[in-house]
């Protein structure tokens, strides 16, 4: 049996769905097997996927009724054999060695791993590359979906929360794991292994946008114990947050009156 299990959930995204395979084809770490989840997609994604099952039978695929992206990943996990998942949906893709580097640390007593990240498509730039903060994590998500963690782990707390279909439900699933735990053991790896395509239909972006209130609430309500028991690390995360908010407002506002004074400076030497 394979040690990790790739998981795909996707719904009419055949467009992207090559690019994606191919980054798990690509990988240097070969113990793998990857599941292709279709949501009942009304486009070609069987067509593509067929193509990759008859290249390398390490890629398997299932079809269902469109229900969201969490039944989708619920299904793949549990028919999954590796003991270590990876979520990874189909307009994404990973780096060649995540796969390889994330191995390293299955001995290491932890329970989720992931790397930094970087935007491509409608947008670019490095994302998740700071160390992984407990506090901050419950103020904002620091892991994104695709992440390694346990198949008895997401066994334990019942999989992906399938009423949470406006996004975010990433986010409380690692919550979600945090609260069945003592102490939430990741690992952060100093690398760019996964790649998060934005595109204008980008369904977190949406989220973000039309959601975010009422899923903040979602999530607050399910899982009380968890903000409730680190409510002091979360009062000094805001109280030094607005600090350090001040502190650049007066510098802004120092930097500004400096460019003010430059600014009279040419205009009177010119002036003259």
């Amino acid at each position: 049996m394979p040690i990790i299990s790739v998981i795909i959930p996707c719904y009419n995204q055949d467009q992207y769905l090559d690019e994606c395979l191919q980054s798990v084809s690509d990988q240097t770490y070969t113990d793998w097997e990857c599941i292709i989840v279709d949501d009942g997609s009304l486009d070609h994604t069987e067509d593509v996927v067929k193509k990759w099952i008859e290249k390398d039978s390490r890629f398997q695929y299932l079809k269902k009724i469109n229900e969201g992206v969490s039944s989708a990943r619920n299904l793949g996990i549990e028919k999954a054999s590796g003991e270590w998942i990876l979520p990874l949906d189909g307009d994404d893709k990973i780096g060649s060695k995540y796969l390889e580097l994330a191995s390293k640390e299955f001995q290491n007593n932890v329970d989720i791993i992931y790397s930094i990240g970087e935007y491509f498509g409608e947008k670019s730039g490095i994302f998740a590359s700071e160390p992984f903060d407990y506090p901050s994590f419950l103020m904002e998500n620091q892991i994104f979906c695709s992440a390694f963690f346990k198949k008895s782990d997401w066994k334990k707390i019942g999989g992906y929360d399938t009423a949470m279909k406006g996004g975010y439900e990433d986010w409380e699933f690692w919550i979600h794991l945090s609260a069945d735990k003592n102490q939430l053991k990741v690992k952060h790896l100093n690398e760019i292994c996964f790649f998060y395509r934005i595109k204008p239909e980008s369904r977190n972006v949406d989220a973000m946008q039309k959601n975010d209130a009422s899923l903040r609430d979602y999530i607050y309500h399910k899982h009380p114990e968890v903000f409730y028991k680190n409510l002091n690390s979360l009062k000094e995360y805001y109280h030094e947050n607005q600090k350090l908010k001040r502190e650049n407002q007066h510098l802004k506002n120092l930097v500004n009156s400096k460019r003010n004074v430059l600014m009279n400076r040419i205009l009177n030497f010119f002036g003259k």
